[in-house]
């Protein structure tokens, strides 16, 4: 898997050839990177419980009760600083959307996957086309950099379970989206 440096995206269509060795066009696949903005609040704890660590680890030299103490905060402040710089990566492929955490440049999860048969719709965060689902009483999801941008780069997907989806892909990706759900996909 290719991470690029500006945080865009890779784009590959693959394919199988038949007997004929003529190729055959089956699978898209796009990837894009999203960092999430940094929150000053995480960025204060971070440099908070890291100080707090040190100075119970130097105290801890001199009373064994603040050496634990420090221990602990060590542990928080690792926790702390692997939450405080998040990216969001996306990867669709073969109608599916898979949505993969990535802390501090170093640990991977992955968070979700979306069948996008199961999709109900796919729209600009502030599209006309939303209008008729924004009474619904589901549970919102941001795997999107959490701020807005002139003009607005955020997606919304509705989901088959009643989830609300906020995403920020780029354009190969809403494409390829559009070109399995022609009716579900909105770009105004």
């Amino acid at each position: 898997m290719t991470l690029l440096p500006d945080g865009d995206s890779v784009s590959r269509v693959a394919g199988r050839t038949d007997r004929m060795g003529e190729r055959i066009m089956s699978e898209t696949y796009v990837e894009c990177l999203v960092k999430r903005k940094a929150n000053p609040v995480k960025i204060f704890l971070r440099a908070l419980t890291i100080m707090l660590a040190v100075a119970f680890i130097f105290l801890g030299f001199l009373f064994a009760p603040a050496l634990l103490v420090g221990l602990l905060m060590a542990v928080v402040a690792y926790f702390v600083y692997m939450n405080a710089e998040l990216e969001y990566e996306y990867l669709y492929l073969d109608k599916e959307i898979t949505i993969d955490k990535v802390m501090a440049k170093m640990k991977r999860k992955r968070v979700a996957q979306y069948d996008m048969n199961r999709m109900e719709i796919f729209a600009p965060m502030n599209s006309h086309h939303l209008d008729g689902y924004k009474n619904r009483n589901g549970k919102t999801i941001d795997y999107s950099s959490g701020e807005a941008k002139q003009p607005e780069a955020r997606y919304v997907m509705y989901y088959d379970s009643g989830e609300r989806i906020v995403l920020e892909p780029n354009m190969e990706m809403v494409k390829a989206i559009k070109n399995i759900a022609p009716r579900k996909v909105f770009m105004d």
